[in-house]
């Protein structure tokens, strides 16, 4: 009988407390008051043995932010206590650590709070990140398996990882916390941010690519965006245990470098265009000088005749700005073998395209494009913004003629990287530039259960012109590269 009609049996119809007796399963007569009490032994015994999640709850938060007070309080007087030594240059950084570890404890120690060892560690570790390293989003960098770091605004943290984003339960505790490990990265490399210069590139000592956009022109409170580099450049033959690269396409990529083409990168945003640099690079031989130009430092070449060139934005006066385009210039008087250029996005793709017709081959940088077609396109648009009043034509012979092979990296759906074309730059047909394609990617070969592309990189069959220079050369290519066999003349 449920407690309802137990309580329906407690109650006459005059709503007074009486009632009949009530005769439970065993024949035995209970009186409606001893059932009553039972009733109400069974509830509180019940109440007893139900989770006071909310009271438990308001206590866990509690512990949380009183924690969360102590470390305000210990980290202000750890940065009372450090003055300028966590800015000063003449400290190197294990001595700092070990200073800050040191002063650390004798906080926590002064400020008399029981603390249990996990807590007491945690508490450490965490004012350890926000005052030597980036705060709460420190353990996502350490974390080799994320690629990406996303802080959207100080209390939203966005992270990627094996090509998926999660959001995170990590945060800031304000716009101000975020902002000191702006600054912090920021200044390390040189550069400033500030209400007159609200947005940055910079870098990590690792590597990573970092851009950072603070108010006026973030509306939401400042922003940080952490592209993570592998703490080891990644080999071709990683990039084709992945699956991003065929050892065909590697093949003939290979022997393009060996022949000095000028090879174009292209692809959309975080699809690995500068891991591919990075690869291709790896061919060039030991002998060869190489003279690397970008933004921000991100390229791991392995070789040692390496002379690796970055921009520089204007001071807080507007003036000592050092383009992109101003260091190709000065490339040309530094006797390259090798000009490598970490991306074209303005008018030094002109000059770029001039180097490469006048001597300088080998040449290799990437473009922003979503197919080896828009490449092309997406270079013509670039010459223009250098501000010389070209004729199309004529910029399209240059960009036919200085460049030899454009190889396009997609990032596809299932979150890979894939180099989904390999094409050759053929020449002029009319007022068209005419490409090849070599390699193709095999999309009609599905999808497995998980999402995952099943198709892989095929050759077209098509043998590239280009081919002819190998031979010329002396550089080896198997004729299985392009899937048929190259001997006798050109398919």
């Amino acid at each position: 009988m449920n407690l309802s009609r137990r309580l329906g049996y407690l109650h006459n119809e005059d709503g007074q407390a009486g009632g009949p007796d009530i005769a439970p399963q065993d024949g035995k007569k209970v009186s409606a008051a001893s059932t009553l009490s039972q009733i109400q032994e069974a509830k509180a015994a019940e109440a007893a043995s139900t989770p006071l999640t909310t009271e438990d709850g308001a206590a866990n938060g509690q512990s949380s932010g009183a924690l969360s007070d102590l470390k305000e309080r210990v980290s202000q007087l750890l940065y009372e206590r450090l003055g300028n030594r966590v800015s000063d240059s003449s400290i190197n950084e294990e001595e700092l650590h070990q200073f800050v570890k040191d002063e650390l404890k004798i906080v926590v120690d002064e400020e008399q709070v029981p603390l249990t060892p996990s807590e007491r560690q945690r508490l450490i570790s965490e004012i350890i990140d926000d005052v030597l390293g980036h705060g709460p989003i420190q353990r996502f960098l350490d974390d080799p398996e994320i690629t990406e770091v996303m802080v959207n605004r100080h209390d939203s943290i966005y992270v990627e990882r094996y090509g998926t984003i999660y959001k995170t339960d990590a945060r800031f505790s304000d716009d101000d916390a975020l902002r000191k490990v702006i600054e912090r990265i920021v200044s390390r490399v040189g550069r400033r941010i500030d209400e007159s210069s609200p947005l940055v590139d910079a870098r990590l000592a690792d590597g990573s690519r970092v851009n950072a956009i603070i108010p006026p022109l973030a509306v939401n409170g400042p922003s940080l965006t952490i592209r993570k580099f592998a703490r080891e450049a990644l080999t071709v033959n990683k990039l084709i245990e992945f699956g991003s690269l065929s050892p065909e396409m590697a093949e003939l990529l290979r022997a393009c470098v060996l022949a000095r083409m000028n090879i174009i990168v292209s692809g959309g945003t975080g699809t690995g265009k500068t891991t591919l640099l990075n690869v291709l690079s790896s061919f060039i031989p030991a002998a060869d000088r190489i003279v690397t130009i970008e933004d921000a430092v991100e390229l791991q070449l392995q070789q040692e005749h390496v002379v690796r060139l970055e921009s520089r934005p204007a001071n807080i006066e507007g003036r000592g700005e050092v383009t992109i385009r101003d260091l190709v210039r000065n490339s040309l008087r530094m006797r390259p073998d090798r000009i490598v250029v970490g991306e074209v996005r303005g008018g030094e793709s002109l000059d770029m395209l001039q180097a490469m017709n006048t001597g300088h081959d080998g040449s290799i940088s990437t473009v922003h494009a979503n197919s080896p077609r828009d490449a092309v396109a997406r270079l013509e648009t670039l010459v223009l913004m250098a501000g010389m009043d070209l004729p199309l034509r004529a910029i399209r012979e240059q960009v036919a003629s200085a460049v030899n092979l454009i190889v396009h990296i997609t990032r596809l759906r299932d979150g890979t990287r894939r180099v989904t074309h390999i094409t050759e730059v053929q020449g002029m047909e009319g007022d068209i530039v005419t490409l090849q394609d070599a390699f193709v990617f095999d999309y009609s070969a599905g999808v497995d259960a998980n999402g995952r592309f099943l198709g892989k990189p095929i050759p077209t069959g098509v043998r590239p012109r280009f081919t002819d220079r190998f031979a010329e050369l002396g550089i080896p290519i198997s004729p299985a590269v392009f899937g048929a066999h190259m001997a006798g003349g050109r398919r």
